[in-house]
């Protein structure tokens, strides 16, 4: 008889959970967010604190969610409800739930200008990015067409759909990218980009930049939106999680770094302001391809590719929601995909509008003042500095607490070292940083996002 965990779904192998987990944020969090925000942030310091928020307060996060899913094999919503029966730490788990529904939405919509930017030159060729965005007939398109294939992997489930894919495509996508690497760090005048990303100026550098590098951070790793405890629900007993976790972030720490490498060389070579903003990859890259030998062909394929990294990315936001529906509410995989995703279509158009179709979307000073929300006031980027920071920081920090203290830090030690040869000393540091390093730094950077709306 079927167990309950092979009717959710197991990963392969290791290689498959990786490259999923990973991809989980390679398409667009580290290739589209990575390099503006960093841009908009000073360049090599950001960097730096990136790096720093990475090591000492998400990796060690991300072995908590992976040992939370795995142990209860369940949903954010489930996991914690396992433990604790009906509570108010099952809305902790929700907000994670939610928070992957809200990302889905306006992430949908810049992976469809990616899919847009495919096939640029044929439906659009002499149309400025400005204007490919302002148009609501093909933005809107374009995101249904985006969703629709998301739908078609999630719908596959984990081993035929999610692992099959993102274990061929990743790879491509790397390659690709040392392509284009190659040809922006050779333009000439891409010395000054190089040394803008790697040399550090602190002088610059304020708590903001503390609050941006963290909300990246998680946002990149894909966590505190319940993507690392439903992926690691489908890892089996046997698979160690430090080995298979630490992987995850090598991986995709190392693809936002190349990320910057292929994108601020050529910002400087060809003159253009770093700050650009979330338009960045969609308006300095073409500009690099136009410098290459087949550059036509190269910009094809790598936007092409950049959709499939984005297509990895979104599997893993619908699959938190879809994997509650059938753990929690007992629905079929197909009806809960078709009900989520046509739910993420309607919460997608108000950000697919706002880069210029409505002017009531584009400017929202009338809420947030002219300086807006770290220099942003159209509805994807308010809607980004909510769902893509603050809400990962606050799921975060909860489950943090819960995992440190109401589950307890020794249990879920105990989860991770199931597969592992680590223990001792190593565990007694994770359960430090745990228990308090990591949700201390979390409750100040929150602190500091919520003084900054008020």
């Amino acid at each position: 008889m079927a167990t309950e965990t092979s009717k959710r779904g197991i990963w392969n192998s290791r290689i498959g959970f990786v490259f999923a987990a990973a991809g989980s944020a390679v398409g667009l969090g580290n290739i589209w967010r990575f390099p503006y925000v960093t841009g908009e942030s000073g360049g090599g310091a950001f960097v730096i604190i990136y790096l720093i928020c990475v090591a000492l307060i998400c990796v060690p996060y991300l072995f908590a969610e992976l040992s939370l899913g795995r142990h209860h094999q369940r949903n954010p919503v489930g996991a914690i409800k396992a433990i604790t029966g009906p509570s108010g730490w099952l809305l902790v788990g929700g907000l994670c739930v939610v928070a992957g529904m809200m990302i889905l939405s306006y992430y949908s919509v810049v992976a469809g200008w990616a899919i847009g930017y495919v096939a640029k030159d044929v439906i659009a060729p002499h149309t400025s990015f400005e204007e490919f965005i302002a148009s609501p007939g093909m933005v809107i398109t374009l995101l249904a067409l985006f969703l629709g294939l998301t739908l078609y992997v999630v719908i596959g489930g984990v081993q035929q759909g999610i692992e099959r894919w993102a274990k061929v495509l990743m790879p491509m996508l790397v390659v690709l990218m040392f392509v284009v690497i190659i040809r922006s760090v050779t333009l000439e005048g891409a010395a000054e980009g190089i040394s803008f990303y790697l040399y550090p100026d602190f002088s610059e550098v304020g708590f903001q930049t503390i609050m941006v590098a963290l909300g990246q951070a998680f946002f990149s790793l894909s966590l505190g939106m319940g993507t690392m405890i439903t992926y690691g629900s489908y890892l089996p007993k046997r698979e160690n999680i430090l080995n298979s976790g630490g992987y995850v972030a090598v991986f995709d720490t190392s693809i936002a770094i190349l990320a910057g490498f292929m994108i601020f060389p050529a910002i400087f070579a060809l003159g253009f302001d770093p700050a650009h903003g979330p338009a960045l990859v969609f308006v300095i890259l073409p500009e690099v391809f136009a410098e290459m030998p087949l550059g036509g062909l190269v910009g094809v394929l790598f936007f092409l590719l950049l959709s499939i990294g984005a297509l990895t990315s979104s599997i893993s936001l619908l699959e938190v929601v879809v994997a509650y529906f059938i753990d929690e509410k007992k629905w079929s995989r197909k009806k809960s995909v078709l009900t989520i995703g046509i739910l993420a279509f309607i919460l997608a158009i108000p950000s697919a509008l706002s880069q210029g179709a409505t002017g009531f979307l584009s400017d929202m000073s009338y809420l947030f003042g002219e300086e807006g929300l770290f220099g942003q006031n159209d509805f994807l980027s308010i809607l980004d500095f909510f769902f893509g920071s603050l809400f990962l920081a606050v799921g975060a920090f909860f489950i943090s607490i819960f995992v440190g203290w109401v589950w307890g830090a020794h249990y879920a030690a105990e989860e991770i070292q199931q597969g592992s040869s680590f223990g001792g000393t190593l565990m007694k540091v994770w359960i430090f940083m745990l228990r308090y390093i990591c949700p201390a730094f979390i409750f100040i950077v929150i602190m500091g996002m919520l003084f900054d709306i008020i």
